[in-house]
């Protein structure tokens, strides 16, 4: 993040044009390249058709807000960075005739080698990122934020940047600029000399295309709009043009004249007519103020029953920087007890980009904030497990310590309190969406308005379910003491639903016959390939229901979660299933018989195949099929093979 900036006289007495950046810097100012990744990634932005300009803004006030927060928390260690500059706000300003705008925070600020670091000789790994993205289509623009490189944004509406920055263990302060298109920046001392105190200034010098952002209501809106859910003041320089009435004395009238004059003289002759009254003048006075953008306290400490699906929405985009996609679902709690602490957390409705490829993320920076009375101490906790890395949301609380590190405050007991606390609540907020009523049925009527179709809508925890599925499996693999409640929240085919329709475990049970003690199911790599096994005949024969495990991780999970709600999980490609149904004592005759019918084909089968095989047995359950390979009890089924 960057910072800005002390507060310039008042804003009422000086032209804006005093406190703007110089237009050229100075002829000694160093010349930077770009790396190469930042100039290509620069290219695509300079180039780029994409509409939605706006989020230039959102990621200047982001990257404002992060270093007010990094300054807050730095302070708390060491209050001589505060310089005798309590305040920590940011503040937007806008020039109509130089058709510039200029946001100023008054955060950490950047010394000259932070200048050159942050912003263009190292490429950060967001920087590849973003490019890999946006070559397969699955980021624009407008996500350029989440890639931790939302400062280049500005280039969308900007032909020139200018950046001036006052760090407080550097004397000096200094401007870093660039041109749209160059491959280039320069830096330099800034001629002005110590204006800001500490902090960052952003000016840009806006295209001629793009000279709506010095417009004041469309700042105002946008400004208003990405404000809207920082913790600190976002302050908006507006400017007011009254008329105001001048009045002035009448000519030939003054004292003076008038005291000269006897007493005769100032009889008025009835004949003399009056003066005709003055038309009042009147002159046009420019005032400027500072109006703030974000007077509501944070989110999550107001009260939740007055918080409408909008603004928890709005906040939303904000936490997970980007706009593109709504919360599904969230939860506000406040939890109370021997640790106390708020929180509001968001599950998401789209699954992020990093996870697209089935892999769980490490962490979640940015994702989930912890404040300790308000102040952000980090984005980078591990206050959730990997399997709920996509949750988005705040934790405050009052009982953590602010002036320890970071590494300690992970293995504080408290934050393990917090962690164990955090998981229950999100389960249960996925569990309330999975119980939610599901949507109206569709009705297809024809012409003469009879029902010709007749389709159930999908619930929408299924929707979501098919995307975030491997989430909540690995979960129900690693969190034992939460197990039971997650393993109720998957969904499965079975043999006896419709493509797409699944079905929960607890479904599954309630279904089964009253003679069968277990959970039947079928490994493969799609409906089509288990739909088709031979294995399934004798199960459809004695219309049993078999659950469809299609996803790479079933297998893992069958084996280390064993059983649901009592009910053991059984593979029927293995040996040992058991219906229930059957008479033991026939059976085992039957058995015995067939097995001493056959012994000598059987024999000779092991024989040819030798260690190939375990052995060679009698079936039980095949129908149409001569023969078919199975597994052991306690071996990989076929799949895993």
């Amino acid at each position: 993040g960057y910072a800005l900036a002390e507060e310039p006289p008042p804003a009422d007495t000086v032209d804006i044009s005093d406190i703007q950046v110089s237009s050229t810097l100075p002829e000694d100012a160093e010349t930077y390249e770009f790396e190469a990744e930042v100039h290509r990634m620069l290219d695509i932005v300079v180039n780029s058709l994409y509409q939605n300009k706006d989020v230039f803004l959102r990621e200047l006030i982001s990257n404002a807000s992060d270093a007010l927060d990094k300054i807050r928390f730095l302070a708390i260690s060491k209050p001589e960075l505060m310089g005798g500059k309590p305040e920590l706000e940011v503040k937007i300003e806008y020039d109509a005739e130089k058709k510039t705008l200029t946001v100023r925070d008054s955060g950490i600020g950047m010394t000259h080698d932070d200048l050159v670091k942050n912003l263009g000789t190292v490429a950060r790994s967001g920087t590849t990122k973003f490019m890999e993205a946006m070559a397969e289509g699955s980021a624009d623009i407008g996500m350029i934020g989440k890639f931790g490189v939302g400062f280049y944004s500005t280039f969308l509406v900007a032909d020139r940047v200018t950046v001036a920055s006052k760090h407080p263990s550097s004397d000096t302060q200094y401007l870093w600029e660039s041109l749209n298109g160059e491959s280039s920046f320069k830096i330099a001392e800034d001629p002005r000399g110590d204006t800001l105190g500490r902090g960052t200034e952003i000016t840009l010098h806006l295209k001629e295309d793009c000279e709506e952002y010095a417009d004041a209501s469309t700042i105002e809106r946008l400004a208003t709009h990405y404000s809207e859910f920082v913790t600190h003041p976002i302050q908006l320089r507006t400017t007011t043009t009254e008329k105001v009435e001048i009045y002035e004395e009448d000519e030939g009238d003054d004292e003076d004249e008038f005291s000269e004059k006897s007493d005769d003289e100032l009889d008025v002759a009835e004949d003399e007519e009056d003066k005709p009254p003055k038309e009042p003048k009147f002159e046009e006075i420019t005032t400027h103020s500072w109006k703030e953008m974000n007077p509501e306290p944070a989110l999550w400490t107001r009260d939740k029953d007055g918080i409408s699906d909008e603004e928890h929405q709005a906040f939303y985009h904000v936490l997970s920087k980007q706009e593109q996609s709504n919360a599904t679902s969230w939860i506000h709690f406040n939890a109370e007890g021997n640790i106390n602490f708020k929180s509001l957390l968001y599950l998401p409705s789209e699954l992020p980009q990093e996870m697209a490829t089935g892999q769980l993320p490490t962490s979640n920076k940015g994702g989930l904030k912890l404040y300790v009375r308000k102040v952000l101490i980090s984005d980078e906790f591990d206050l959730l497990p990997n399997w709920l890395m996509m949750i988005k949301g705040v934790v405050d609380s009052d009982d953590l310590p602010l002036n320890v590190n970071r590494e300690t405050l992970q293995e504080s007991k408290i934050i393990k309190v917090i962690y164990k606390k955090m998981v229950r609540k999100v389960i249960e907020m996925i569990r309330k969406f999975s119980e939610e009523e599901a949507p109206a049925k569709e009705v297809e009527l024809d012409e003469e308005g009879n029902i010709v179709e007749e389709e159930e809508a999908e619930h929408p925890y299924t929707a979501w379910y098919k995307k975030f599925h491997t989430m909540l499996k690995v979960g129900a693999i690693e969190d034992e003491s939460n197990r039971a409640k997650l393993m109720k929240l998957l969904r499965f085919q079975t043999s006896k639903t419709k493509e797409g329709e699944m079905i929960s475990l607890k479904e599954y049970v309630e279904n089964m016959k009253e003679w069968q003690k277990d959970i039947f199911f079928i490994s493969g790599m799609s409906r089509e390939e288990v739909e088709s096994s031979q294995f399934l005949e004798k199960f459809a024969e004695k219309d049993v229901e078999v659950v469809f495990c299609t996803d790479p991780i079933d297998e893992y999970l069958v084996q280390n979660v064993r059983d649901f709600d009592g009910k053991k999980f059984s593979a029927i490609t293995k040996d040992g299933i058991k219906f229930g149904d059957e008479d033991e004592d026939l059976e085992k005759r039957r058995d015995k018989a067939y097995s001493a019918k056959y012994k000598p084909l059987t024999k000779w089968l092991k024989s040819l195949y030798g260690n190939g095989i375990m052995r060679v047995a009698i079936s039980k359950r095949l129908g149409s099929a001569p023969a078919i390979v199975s597994t052991g009890e306690w071996g990989h089924t076929g799949k895993k093979v």
